[in-house]
């Protein structure tokens, strides 16, 4: 596999480097270890790393950083020395119901798929899936490790709003919408749980290679999480295994 990325100049106040990678738990790993490697090379100075499926982006925060210097210091650099982290992340359950009421695009992957509503459901919730980033909006996740079988392309044209919480599937990937908002997506589902909340100091509970587990809820227990969480009762806590 072959560790050098393209490093290209984004803009006058960013560094792009970008692996030809494909979506897998592995690579992830490797990118991990490598935003580690930055955060620590960058630790003493204003940058912002993010990480995608098989890039990463060195954003800086002043135009005097040493942004020209850091670009000819990267192009040398031997990737192959940097060492992988383990697997660290942690693991959630994440509470989905697939009541039709949320599932607005079930009963098309189902005709599509020649499945039935509920082999959908049991394999979107038989899945381990791993946080591969955030983006799009702030808190939505993207998460691999969805079956083959229920990859579908997005929409054509995309709803022009959808709820809070929707879980939706596009391509090989599936993702929780942090907000109402535009969507092309095909939605499945949705989740009473917060995704992102600006008022606090760590506003997305999840990071970049955590593992999440989806299981399934009713109508009625939407509802009964959806009133914890708004009288401060529901937390979604880590646990040692999913």
């Amino acid at each position: 596999m072959n560790l050098k990325p393209q490093i290209i100049k984004y803009g006058e106040r960013a560094i792009l480097l970008q692996w030809d990678f494909k979506i897998a738990s592995e690579n992830l790993q490797f990118i991990l270890s490598f935003k580690k490697y930055l955060c620590d090379f960058y630790i003493k100075r204003q940058v912002y790393i993010n990480n995608t499926y098989n890039s990463l982006l060195v954003v800086y925060r002043s135009y005097i950083d040493c942004i020209y210097d850091d670009f000819s210091y990267l192009k040398t650099l031997d990737f192959s020395t940097i060492k992988p982290l383990r697997n660290s992340g942690n693991s959630y359950r994440i509470p989905v119901c697939y009541d039709l009421k949320f599932g607005l695009d079930l009963e098309f992957l189902a005709t599509q798929k020649s499945m039935e509503v509920n082999e959908i459901i049991n394999l979107h919730t038989a899945a381990d899936y791993t946080l591969y980033f955030m983006g799009f909006l702030p808190g939505f996740l993207y998460l691999g490790g969805m079956p083959e079988t229920l990859a579908y392309p997005r929409k054509i044209h995309p709803r022009k709003s959808i709820l809070k919480g929707a879980v939706g599937i596009a391509e090989n990937q599936t993702g929780i919408y942090p907000t109402s908002s535009p969507a092309g997506w095909q939605i499945i589902g949705n989740s009473p749980v917060n995704l992102f909340d600006k008022n606090k100091t760590k506003p997305s509970p999840f990071e970049a290679g955590d593992r999440i587990k989806f299981y399934e809820i009713t109508l009625k227990e939407h509802q009964l999480i959806t009133n914890d969480i708004a009288q401060g009762t529901f937390q979604l806590k880590p646990e040692t295994d999913v």
